[in-house]
Parts: structure tokens; sequence; C-alpha cells
């Protein structure tokens, strides 16, 4: 019989495909979500499809299709001026700011939160606040010049 295997071999495979399954099944699992994150803001593209949506549905009342609606939307997209745009962006860089304030208020709350005691020296970097307490804890001293 040509082809045929003996009990050594289909031993030898069983093990290596045992192996290389263990392997595949360690995989590493994702983080769980935490649900009072704030969720990232829609962009002004998306925006734009909340009325889009709509105002097709209207006038496509028998339409079930969504991606007929998104090809649609896409296509009145790009056919947009940057004058048309402009809302939809405004609104959307408004999001994006409330989202950032957010964000660092859960950040800070996730942390432990400082009550804000470190914010007046936010601006600084690590290096000019050290060398800030380093000169206040200096001050009595005076320093020699060779």
């Amino acid at each position: 019989m040509k082809g045929a295997r003996s009990k050594a071999d289909t031993k030898k495979t069983d093990s290596k495909l045992k192996t290389k399954s263990a392997a595949a099944g360690k995989r590493t699992k994702k983080a769980a979500k935490d649900p009072n994150k704030p969720k990232r803001p829609a962009s002004a593209f998306f925006i734009f499809m909340e009325g889009f949506r709509k105002q097709y549905k209207e006038e496509h009342p028998g339409n079930k299709s969504v991606s007929a609606v998104g090809k649609a939307g896409g296509a009145k997209w790009k056919s947009m001026s940057a004058a048309e745009k402009a809302p939809y962006v405004e609104k959307a860089e408004k999001r994006k700011t409330e989202y950032t304030k957010d964000l660092k208020a859960y950040n800070m709350k996730l942390a432990g939160g400082n009550n804000g005691a470190d914010e007046d020296e936010s601006d600084k970097s690590k290096s000019e606040v050290n060398d800030e307490e380093d000169e206040e804890a200096g001050s009595g001293e005076e320093e020699e010049d060779d």
C-alpha cells in the first residue's frame, strides 16, 4: 500500500497537532471594556449621516437596504463643498472637545483623582517642576565657585 503510515508516524503527527492547537488556544484575552468610559465622538461625516438617513428614508420609504443609504450618503458628502460641510465639522469639533474633557475627568477618577491639585503645574514639564523644588531646597545654602 502506497502512502500508508505506521502507528509511530501517526502518533508523531497527532502529538504535533496537539502542540499546535494548544499554542493556538493560549491567545490573550482582551481586557473587559469599562461601561463608564466616555464614547469617542462621531466624525463630521457621521454627524451628517444622522440627518441624511432620516431624509433618505422619507424620500425612499420602500428601501430597506442599509448599504444603499450609506452609498448615497457617501456620494452626497463627497459632492459637498467645504462651506456646506462646515456646520458638521464645527459640531464634530465641539463634540471632540467635550469628549476630551470627559475623558480627562474619567482618567482622573480612574487614577484615584487628585481633585485637580496638580492642574496648576500641568503646563510645566516634570524637569521644570523638579528644578523649582531643587531651588527652594537649596536656597539656604550658598554655592561656592572654584
